[in-house]
């Protein structure tokens, strides 16, 4: 086996839905306090990937290992204390209220000996107010939008406050507002409390200015990884997605830019 460049890292996995197989023998790992993202063209195995870090789906062949233990084996609350989740679609129980929702982020840390407490009460009320929720916290989950509900999980999965954090395509359901807000409060839980995160994204210059590793992948093999300033230029675009482009510099972050040819200048490229 690789050494693994962090506490989380698939080893010669293969993954698959039933007989269709996504990926097969991918060995990938995340580094320790970065901020990673996964992107790439649908269907390219990127969420598989990241459910299999999150232990949803079990590798065919291969092993994810967590802190040097294989991820399986873990007790389902050490784990939940380790590794924190936001899924791509949740549903919450019936006539549960935001508040109580986000207070089930601080179950893993509850015991026999550990019951709720005020700490328990100040990471609930910080995580509701990083989410722009607390306004919301007496209405009930299945009232919401898409929009307050995906902030309201992302305030859960804070709450939980483990030191990895993996983020199933968080800014769906939401306006370019509160993408930005959402992208920019992962990136503080990034930058001031040294939680490493991954997310995968579909936005390829969202996932440039945010991240600080990036992989590009495609028919469920990873193309390329790296800080996006090393990786992202004109051919890996196309390569991964087909799309003629050009990459400039973002002109407010100085990140990877990617603009793509106009109809008439494609035709020309190709």
């Amino acid at each position: 086996m690789t050494t693994p460049p962090g506490r989380l890292y698939a080893d010669d996995v293969t993954l698959k839905y039933g007989d269709r197989a996504i990926a097969t023998e991918l060995s990938i790992g995340v580094p320790d306090g970065s901020f990673t993202v996964i992107v790439g063209p649908n269907a390219c195995g990127k969420s598989t990937l990241l459910r299999a870090f999150a232990r949803l789906l079990k590798p065919a062949a291969g092993r994810v290992l967590l802190d040097g233990e294989q991820i399986g084996a873990l007790p389902a609350k050490e784990l939940a204390r380790r590794l924190g989740l936001l899924p791509q679609s949740s549903t919450a129980p019936d006539g549960i209220t935001v508040a109580d929702l986000v207070a089930r982020g601080r179950y893993p840390h509850q015991g026999l000996f550990r019951q709720w407490s005020r700490e328990d009460d100040r990471v609930v009320a910080e995580s509701m107010a990083a989410t722009d929720v607390t306004g919301l916290a007496g209405r009930f989950v299945d009232e919401l939008s898409g929009g307050q509900r995906q902030r309201v999980w992302l305030a859960m999965a804070i709450a939980q406050q483990t030191p990895l954090l993996l983020l199933d395509e968080p800014t769906t359901f939401l306006d370019i507002a509160h993408q930005v807000e959402v992208l920019d409060l992962c990136a503080r839980l990034h930058l001031e409390q040294g939680r490493t995160l991954v997310a995968v994204l579909h936005d390829l210059n969202q996932a440039t200015r945010y991240a600080t590793h990036l992989i590009a992948m495609r028919d469920g093999a990873v193309v390329a990884e790296g800080a996006p300033s090393r990786i992202v230029t004109a051919e890996l675009v196309e390569r991964v997605f087909d799309l003629p482009c050009q990459v400039i510099e973002d002109p407010q972050t100085g990140t990877p830019l990617v603009v793509p040819m106009a109809p008439g200048h494609r035709a020309a490229v190709r």
